[in-house]
């Protein structure tokens, strides 16, 4: 087997599914309220990660919601923790941070999150333990974890450009339809104007 091409494919196939997990770390002050804000597909499972540094006078709380309100997790005075959670329907979600502090007093809190969401959230390792898989049966399905991502995406991605492409021919002709009664209103209009104009002519007995 040619482990060069496993490996840029196995490359290839991270760097293209590189949407589904993400890690950073960012700063919050008391009185701050910062929100990470991601789509979710449907039945997809979505894992975070955080952790958060001690702070003398401050306490940060964590919430997680969907776009309707919706509560999946939450934390007050949270130092450091998981979350899991799924959705039924495509959505977005938001992960906000609070850091609520002692009046007049500014504490700066450093956080740390890393979410995946997708393939990335299965713990592959485990599987591996729990199956006695090698090394090199452990990448192959990796990859195949990923090629199957990569699938869903695509088919993801032409639903929403035949749902566009709905919309528009939906709004071409919407916009036919308009284009033509506007011209028979304007025909209907010239007509009335020459038929009125010809009765007040008649009127003033300018034209016979």
């Amino acid at each position: 087997m040619n482990w060069f091409v496993v490996l840029g494919f196995s490359l290839s196939l991270t760097l293209f599914g590189l949407r589904s997990v993400f890690a950073l770390s960012f700063d919050i002050k008391s009185g701050d309220l910062k929100c990470i804000h991601d789509e979710i597909d449907k039945d997809e499972i979505v894992v975070g990660n955080y952790a958060i540094t001690d702070g003398p006078t401050s306490k940060v709380s964590i919430e997680v919601k969907d776009s309707k309100g919706h509560t999946f997790f939450q934390k007050s005075d949270a130092t450091s923790g998981k979350f899991t959670f799924s959705s039924e329907v495509e959505d977005s979600f938001d992960v906000c941070f609070r850091c609520l502090g002692a009046s007049g007093v500014v504490d700066t809190r450093e956080v740390f999150i890393d979410i995946k969401q997708g393939d990335e959230a299965k713990n592959i390792d485990a599987i591996a333990q729990a199956k006695d898989l090698k090394p090199v049966e452990v990448e192959l399905k990796k990859i195949e974890y990923f090629t199957d991502s990569i699938v869903r995406d695509f088919v993801a991605m032409h639903k929403r450009a035949d749902a566009m492409r709905d919309i528009n021919a939906s709004t071409h002709s919407r916009v036919l339809y308009f284009s033509m009664f506007s011209i028979l209103c304007l025909i209907a209009l010239a007509v009335w104007q020459v038929l009125y104009l010809r009765s007040y002519f008649k009127s003033k007995k300018l034209i016979e």
